[in-house]
């Protein structure tokens, strides 16, 4: 179990205790805390409903693959410390991460 921080589109930070070792993909670990994603691809990393920043920790993530590359360039709001939650599995190497959620809410 590792512990990773949230910011949700309002500044409202929580503290989330995730398993690393079931093979979650962290957008299903966001849903799994009621956060509002919408992940309308299923977490193909094609809809971009589960874009986050990371604020901290993002050295320990492995990098971008060419698909999730090719969807954060359709964002207007995406940067450097833009990322799918969809393509991120968690393991032990993000203890400590701090993202914020940046992809729009269900209407």
């Amino acid at each position: 179990m590792i512990n990773i921080t949230v910011e949700d589109r309002i500044g409202n930070r929580q503290d989330l205790d995730v398993p690393e070792d079931v093979g979650l993909n962290l957008m299903e670990v966001l849903k799994a805390y009621e956060y509002d994603i919408q992940a309308t691809c299923g977490g193909m990393g094609i809809c971009a409903t589960c874009h986050i920043e990371v604020l901290k920790g993002a050295e320990n993530l492995p990098d971008c693959n060419d698909n999730e590359l090719d969807t954060l360039d359709t964002l207007p709001d995406a940067d450097n410390n833009s990322r799918l939650a969809c393509q991120i599995r968690p393991n032990e190497d993000m203890e400590g991460l701090v993202i914020k959620i940046k992809a729009l809410q269900e209407v």
